[in-house]
């Protein structure tokens, strides 16, 4: 019950963070259609740390403080997902439209799910690789479609999905701090993002955005990219980061739903056999389940906990109900039971 409960509330958080930068998508295509790339990603990441350091003092802890030895990592996370990954999307974006960019991110997925596996062991059985199989028809469907008509850039395409790459990166790297409070990793990425493509729009002598658009752009990184990366890199606690990205894989969906409501362009016949076949990886990815028996080696370390999850039974002098932090110890123990790569489920396969 204990398990089911967290993958529950990972799923639950893994669809917010979706929800919540789906929407942003479209709606930063069309009112960032005058502005430079740098300066588009600046304000969207300036909004994400400043909501994360605004919830910060209102807030209880959800685990442990970032420690120096981290500040590297989240460095080399904050330059590929905060500044190369935003600058990319903002330009593919601009050249081949809200709803071909949103439904190409769904390559994150793809990307994420195979550098989870090669660098952290992620198990990919066969439905995981047939729901990747799927995801990667769709795109190639989509591309092949968009390259029809008239509005085509190829290199707009390219960005969008190296973007999808850059950001796959992010998510890989970002799981080694999902233990810690994810407020301060949102406000350390969006501070160094921020600051980074901030001063580069700046040297470039990009045009300055008007009052309106910028306030726009601000709430779409607040909404998009803080409170969505907030809740993402809490999920990646709960189901590992191939599983948080498939769901993740929800956004683009409801991105390209809103490009069209906002008249972007009609759906066209492979772009619906494409949003069909993202669907079907997705759902694949979602009913994936995986248990034998493995074992848990003596660990002591400090993040976020409860105590009916089967892993946590170290005693308090006072009774404790609910998540909370602290530095523990977990003795050695073999079992099985059906998890999912969470923080104490990374074995290799």
């Amino acid at each position: 019950m204990a398990a089911s409960t967290g993958l529950t509330r990972g799923i639950s958080l893994a669809a917010i963070a979706a929800v919540s930068f789906g929407i942003t998508t479209p709606v930063i295509a069309r009112v960032g259609s005058a502005m430079g790339p740098f300066t588009i990603a600046a304000l969207l990441y300036a909004g994400a740390g400043v909501l994360a350091l605004t919830l910060q003092r209102f807030a209880h802890t959800s685990g442990p403080k970032l420690q120096t030895k981290q500040l590297a990592r989240l460095a080399i996370i904050a330059l590929f997902g905060g500044a190369i990954a935003p600058v990319l999307l903002a330009w593919g974006l601009l050249r081949i439209g809200a709803t071909s960019g949103s439904l190409l991110l769904n390559f994150e997925a793809v990307f994420t799910a195979v550098l989870a596996w090669a660098f952290f062991q992620e198990a990919i059985g066969r439905r995981v690789l047939l729901a990747l199989t799927l995801m990667s028809v769709a795109g190639l469907s989509l591309t092949i479609d968009a390259a029809a008509t008239a509005q085509w850039n190829g290199l707009g395409a390219l960005a969008v999905t190296a973007a999808t790459l850059a950001w796959s990166i992010d998510n890989v790297l970002t799981r080694g701090l999902s233990e810690l409070d994810p407020l301060l990793v949102v406000a350390g990425k969006g501070a160094l993002g921020s600051m980074l493509t901030g001063t580069i729009a700046v040297l470039m002598g990009e045009p300055r955005p008007g009052i309106s658009a910028a306030v726009i752009l601000f709430a779409c990184g607040a909404t998009g990219y803080g409170l969505s990366l907030r809740c993402y890199v809490a999920a990646q606690r709960h189901i590992g980061a191939a599983r948080t990205a498939s769901i993740f894989a929800l956004a683009p969906f409801v991105g390209a739903a809103v490009a069209v409501a906002m008249g972007d362009k009609m759906l066209s016949l492979a772009t619906v056999v494409a949003a069909i076949l993202f669907a079907a990886g997705v759902a694949l990815h979602l009913t994936e389940r995986h248990q034998h028996r493995h074992s848990h080696p003596a660990l002591e370390h400090e993040h976020l906990h409860r105590h009916d999850d089967g892993h946590h039974v170290h005693h308090h002098d006072e009774r404790v109900i609910g998540e909370h932090s602290h530095a523990h110890r977990h003795e050695p123990i073999a079992h099985e039971h059906e998890h999912s790569p969470d923080l104490h489920h990374r074995h290799s396969h």
